[in-house]
């Protein structure tokens, strides 16, 4: 029997970090070598993810590249943006294949990642980055050293428009994206906007009008799938949950376009993914029938009165919008079967 690919977590003890390690835990085909963290190094992983308690024993490990790079043949990076290019091209100049979970190279012009993130860490290695969304980049992952996996709200709005833009259905201009997400996509660390009592009861948008950092990438993906450049307005929301995205984008219709339309294009674009689910026309998807999962859920309407489409997306933002994502990536790169470890459904309800 072939023998399991050894893997490694830096930046392990996060939210996504802790979703790699559980869905990895579940993967028939990997082994976890290294559990590695900064500010948790040296305490036990149970007392940090108290959840893998008597799952996983050992302790957090610092970061050291040599080692890493030694025993892993995929490392897995989920460390805040900026803070990952410098580890990345650490274990890169290794020989380690990584999935780099951080915003550091999905952006492909290095001006454009410059004037909303600041300076690189590593722009060298942008060039040989592949943006990690399998369901439209499949074959070119298959040969990647160097994965950038996408946003989770840009993961949400953009397989929901894609196959609309890619058929003309719908306009380029004029696009708007209304995501709502649950707030475990701010991350562990506590900040006042996410305090329970600030979080629970009610419901608001940040960062509208061009200011959130997942407008440029929103936008190349759409640009590329449109064949010119294309703006959006993208206002994301906090809802009071701690799982799911749904993105409930706008968009003007091409002449003839129907709801149908719009779902036979999806169902055509994305027959045979391990993920992606077209609901039928004027469906309603839900963000608790994906919670858990690595699925997405889709589902189109077409609004006559006023000319328009509406595509409605749902995902788990900690797995199809980041962990598990990046384990798809990573069974395409290693010749694996895409759904390779992926195939739960999801904790309903």
């Amino acid at each position: 029997m072939e023998q399991p690919t050894p893997v490694s977590v830096v930046g392990a003890t996060g939210y996504t970090g802790a979703e790699l390690l559980r869905l990895l835990l579940g993967h028939p085909r990997v082994r976890v070598e290294k559990i590695v963290g900064h500010t948790a190094a040296g305490q036990p992983v149970a007392s940090v993810l108290p959840s893998f308690a008597g799952v996983l024993g050992g302790h957090v490990e610092p970061f050291d590249a040599d080692a890493v790079a030694r025993t892993s043949k995929v490392v897995f990076a989920a460390l805040p943006h900026g803070a990952s290019a410098p580890v990345v091209a650490a274990l890169r100049e290794r020989g380690a294949v990584v999935m780099d979970l951080s915003a550091d190279f999905r952006l492909r012009d290095l001006g454009v990642y410059t004037e909303w993130y600041g300076a690189h860490g590593a722009p060298d290695l942008l060039p040989s980055a592949v943006y990690g969304m399998a369901e439209l980049y499949r074959e070119e992952l298959r040969g990647a050293d160097l994965v950038a996996v996408p946003g989770c709200y840009p993961t949400a709005a953009v397989l929901a428009l894609a196959p609309l833009l890619r058929d003309g259905l719908v306009s380029p201009d004029g696009i708007v994206v209304d995501a709502k997400s649950g707030v475990s996509g701010a991350g562990r660390a506590p900040k006042p906007s996410t305090h329970l009592p600030e979080a629970a009861e009610g419901i608001r948008a940040y960062k509208s009008a061009g200011q959130h950092r997942h407008t440029p990438e929103i936008e190349q993906e759409l640009s590329r799938l449109a064949g010119r450049e294309v703006r959006v307005t993208f206002t994301p929301h906090l809802v009071p949950m701690t799982r799911g995205i749904l993105a409930t984008c706008y968009a003007a219709a091409a002449e003839d376009t129907t709801a149908e339309r719009c779902t036979e294009a999806a169902r055509a674009l994305y027959r045979g993914s391990p993920s992606v689910t077209v609901l039928d026309p004027g469906s309603h998807p839900d963000t608790l029938w994906v919670r858990g999962s690595n699925r997405v859920h889709l589902s189109y309407a077409a609004d006559a009165r006023t000319g328009r489409v509406v595509a409605m997306a749902v995902v788990d933002n900690l797995v199809k919008g980041a962990a598990g994502q990046a384990i798809q990536c990573m069974n395409l790169r290693l010749g694996l079967d895409e759904g390779e470890g992926l195939r739960g459904t999801a904790c309903w309800p």
